[in-house]
C-alpha cells in the first residue's frame, strides 16, 4: 500500500502523541513493505521533502506557531489546508489518514482526493468544549468538528471514550478503535537516568493539562517531606506561569524544567527515575506519556474527568485518579507514592497488552479493508 498520513506537526521537530503514533505507525508500515509519506508543516531545515528511515517526509507549509495567547491558532491551518490541497492534487495514494484535528486539512484532503480512500483518525472529540475554548465563537469549532466526521470513508478512534463521543454524530458508522502503543522492548533496555525524582510530568504546558496543579499539591506535601523533588518535561504557553507559580511557592529547590528534552530515550531514562507520573489533565484523547511511565513501572495520578481518557486507561489497579483540586491531588500523589510498587506493576502488566506490533496487524487489516470497500462502491 501507498499510504499518506496528514497532520500539521511532524515527530521528531514536534514531540506529541499524535506525532508520536503517526512516526511509530510508519515506520513499522514501512518494514512490512508499504509506501508510506507524512505531510506536515516544515519544522526542519533544509530541504522541504526527504526519506528517513524509508518513510517520506513532505514539509509543504512554513512552520507557524501552534498557540497565540495560549490558544491553538486559528490561522495556520487554513494555510497548511491551502497548501495540502495543492500537493495531494495528482498523488497517487492508496490511502489517506488525516487526523481529525484542526479539521480544516480534512476537508482539503477530501476535495484534492475525492476517488482516494480517506481515514480520519480521531483523538479527540471536543463537542460542547468549544465553547468553554472560545466563548460563542466556539460554535464554529463545534460545527467544523461535526462536519468532518462525515468526510471519512472510514473512522479509526484512539479510546473508547472517543467512541462513545463520536457516537452522539454518527450512530450508524463503524468506528475501529485502535488505541495508541508502545515499543516494550525499546523502553525495557533504557537505563534509568542518574537525576531522581519523586514526580514527574512530561506534556505540553497547556490550561488543559494543568501541570500549575502539581505544583500547589507539591506546596502541600512538603509539609510532610521536605525534599520533595519533581520533574517537569516539556513547553508551552503556560511555562512561564509555571515558573512564576513555583517562585512564589518557595519550590525553586524541589522543582527542575527540562524543556522538551532531546530524545525519547531521555524521556524514558527520566521516566524509569522517578517514582510516580502526575498527569491532572481534564482532556486527553488517549495518553500515550501515561502508558508508556506505566511500561516503566511507575504508577500515574491523573483527574477523574469525563474527556480524560488517561483515567479509563488506568482502571485495574495501575493508579489513581481524583477530582481536580490541589488538595484532592496531594492526596493521591501522597497514596501512590507508598503503594508505588503494587500500582507499579499493575501498570506493566497492563501495558504490555499496547504493543506496537499488533496495533499495527490491526491497522493494516483496516486500511486493507478501506480500500478495498471503496473499489467495490
Amino acid at each position: 500500500m501507498n499510504i499518506a498520513y496528514i497532520y500539521d506537526a511532524i515527530y521528531p521537530y514536534i514531540n506529541g502523541g499524535v506525532e508520536k503514533r503517526i512516526h511509530e505507525l510508519a515506520v513499522r508500515l514501512v518494514r512490512r513493505n508499504h509506501q508510506v509519506h507524512l505531510y506536515g508543516m516544515q519544522f526542519w531545515e533544509g530541504e522541504a521533502t526527504f526519506k528517513k528511515d524509508g518513510v517520506w517526509y513532505h514539509g509543504i507549509s512554513p512552520a507557524k506557531p501552534f498557540y497565540t495567547k495560549g490558544r491553538r491558532s486559528i490561522v495556520h491551518p487554513f494555510s497548511f489546508a491551502y497548501m495540502l490541497g495543492r500537493h495531494l492534487r495528482g498523488r497517487d495514494h492508496d490511502l489517506i489518514d488525516c487526523q481529525n484535528f484542526p479539521y480544516i486539512p480534512s476537508f482539503a484532503a477530501r476535495w484534492a482526493t475525492r476517488k482516494t480512500p480517506l481515514i480520519i483518525t480521531w483523538h479527540e472529540v471536543w463537542g460542547d468544549y468549544w465553547y468553554q475554548y472560545l466563548g460563542s465563537v466556539g460554535i464554529i469549532g463545534k460545527y467544523l468538528e461535526k462536519r468532518t466526521i462525515s468526510l471519512a470513508d472510514r473512522m479509526i478512534a484512539v479510546s473508547p471514550m472517543t467512541i462513545l463521543a463520536l457516537r452522539e454524530h454518527a450512530a450508524s458508522e463503524e468506528i475501529a478503535c485502535i488505541p495508541n502503543g508502545i515499543d516494550i522492548r525499546a523502553i525495557e533496555a533504557i537505563e534509568p537516568s542518574g537525576k531522581k525524582s519523586d514526580i514527574i510530568f512530561a506534556g505540553r504546558f497547556i490550561k488543559e493539562k494543568h501541570p500549575d496543579l502539581i505544583l500547589r499539591a507539591m506546596a502541600i506535601l512538603r509539609e510532610e517531606k521536605s525534599d520533595l523533588k519533581a520533574v517537569f518535561i516539556g513547553d508551552g504557553p503556560e511555562r512561564e506561569r509555571l515558573m512564576d507559580e513555583t517562585k512564589r511557592l518557595g519550590l525553586e529547590d524541589n522543582v527542575s524544567f527540562t524543556g522538551f528534552l532531546p530524545s525519547w530515550e531521555a524521556v524514558i531514562g527520566m521516566m524509569k527515575s522517578s517514582s510516580v507520573f502526575v498527569l491532572p489533565s481534564t482532556r486527553e484523547g488517549f495518553g500515550i506519556a501515561a502508558l508508556e511511565a506505566m511500561a516503566c513501572g511507575l504508577p500515574v495520578v491523573t483527574i477523574d474527568h469525563p474527556q480524560n481518557a488517561v483515567s479509563d486507561l488506568i482502571r485495574g489497579g495501575c493508579g489513581i485518579s481524583c477530582p481536580l483540586d490541589p488538595g484532592a491531588l496531594a492526596g493521591a500523589i501522597r497514596t501512590a507514592l507508598v503503594n508505588a510498587h503494587i500500582l507499579g506493576q499493575a501498570g506493566r502488566e497492563k501495558a504490555r497488552t499496547y504493543d506496537w506490533e499488533k496495533i499495527v496487524d490491526t491497522i493494516e487489516e483496516i486500511y486493507q479493508k478501506t480500500i478495498e470497500e471503496v473499489k467495490r462502491a
